[in-house]
């Protein structure tokens, strides 16, 4: 699996992780959160939790002194699985949730390697779990560069978030219009376009330094002026060829070429930051919906299709709906010991068994439908690409076809 697809895995795994243990409430200060760092011993982190273990016995309610114990020796257990936190770290989240009508539940929900590293270490006994670190690993890191020129002057900055940033204004003392006839005017219109392109030069050049340490982050990069010089800088490459390639092929007319103008561009341009990422997912929808209505279209959808095509090796991109919520989970049937495997939403039921039509099931293992097919997508080379629900496509992905899509090398029938 490629890095970039490894971290948008990590990131919708935090997510769902996420939206169910913000809705977990416990009676009292009984939910354990244990933040662990990558520079942080496993075995410091259970140290400390046996000593608040004998610390919770001078807990004055039964009731809040047995869930926090039995949500410690549940931590301390499920840490003695662990020798070290792990590259980025490791988060441990345990104790005994609300579930409806006065009754609770021990949760232990376990986040191990996410996206970026754990900043710092914590332990915290409340009534809810302390999420902040792994929330800000949420937070959307992509930028967009800004640049704005004409003859006289330009600037450059980034935006990130809300906050927009000018990193620097440039002045061109290209001489103006001249009167002089004959081989002079001649001579000093050679100069003024040699002024001038020195200058385009000199700003393209000191913008790309400033954003080519960090152009991983920059979705594009947009480009704006009062003139056509905007049009003539892009259209003869002063840009260094990899910040090229993210130009977004609109430009924007502005009033100004400094720092009021990049501030302009920003405003004129929102649309197009808020669409360049959902267009690359619209792409790839139309592109799986153009294939789909072939007469042997190499495109597929449904979970068992997918399956078979990933086998097969067939994928090409397989398409995740960010708003699937569904596990792989392996059941057993304790009156017929009938094994078999469904995917089920955290809401759904278990089934009968299909041999004996007992209801008396049990899970035998679970894991998320995402990590499967992702994992699967890997051993065949495939790509993989998560779709968002913020678009027309994105939500006929997750509600037409259940979530998941495949394009794929060949048609399978």
């Amino acid at each position: 699996m490629s890095s970039d697809v490894d971290i948008a895995t990590k990131r919708l795994k935090l997510k769902i992780a996420l939206e169910e243990l913000r809705e977990m409430k416990g009676f009292g200060t009984e939910l354990v959160t244990i933040i662990i760092p990558p520079d942080r011993q496993v075995s410091d982190a259970r140290s400390m939790l046996q000593n608040e273990h004998g610390q919770a016995a001078n807990i004055k309610s039964k009731g809040t002194r047995k869930n926090v114990q039995g949500a410690i020796e549940s931590a301390i257990s499920t840490l003695n699985r662990f020798k070290t936190p792990g590259e980025n770290g490791l988060a441990l989240f345990v104790g005994s949730i609300i579930i409806g009508n006065n009754k609770n539940r021990m949760v232990n929900v376990v986040v191990k390697d996410p996206p970026q590293p754990l900043i710092s270490f914590r332990y915290r006994c409340d009534s809810t779990f302390e999420l902040t670190q792994l929330e800000d690993m949420l937070v959307d890191k992509k930028s967009y560069a800004l640049f704005v020129i004409d003859r006289a002057e330009a600037a450059y900055g980034i935006a990130s978030g809300k906050r927009i940033h000018v990193q620097e204004h440039l002045v061109s003392n290209i001489m103006g219009k001249h009167r002089q006839g004959g081989q002079s005017a001649q001579r000093f219109e050679r100069l003024i376009e040699e002024a001038a392109h020195n200058f385009f030069k000199r700003a393209t050049e000191h913008a790309c330094s400033y954003w080519l340490p960090n152009l991983e982050n920059i979705a594009a990069v947009i480009i704006g002026g009062p003139g056509a010089t905007k049009d003539f800088v892009v259209k003869n490459e002063y840009f260094h060829h990899e910040v090229a390639k993210k130009i977004a092929s609109t430009t924007f007319d502005v009033g100004y070429s400094n720092e009021s103008g990049v501030r302009e561009l920003v405003d004129n341009a929102g649309n197009l930051m808020g669409e360049i990422e959902l267009d690359a997912e619209r792409q790839l929808m139309n592109r799986f919906l153009e294939e789909l209505v072939k007469p042997a279209p190499k495109a597929t959808y449904g979970e068992m299709m997918i399956n078979k095509a990933l086998d097969m090796g067939a994928v090409d991109t397989l398409l995740i709906s960010e708003g699937m919520r569904k596990n792989s989970v392996d059941l057993e049937c304790s009156s017929c010991n009938h094994t078999w495997k469904v995917s089920l939403s955290r809401t759904d039921e278990l089934p009968k068994c299909k041999e004996c039509n007992s209801k008396d099931i049990k899970e035998i293992s679970s894991v998320s439908l995402i990590d499967e097919l992702s994992t699967l997508a890997g051993k065949g080379n495939s790509n993989v690409a998560f779709v968002s629900t913020d678009t027309e496509e994105g939500s006929q992905l997750l509600q037409g076809f259940g979530g998941l899509a495949a394009i794929l090398r060949y048609p399978v029938m």
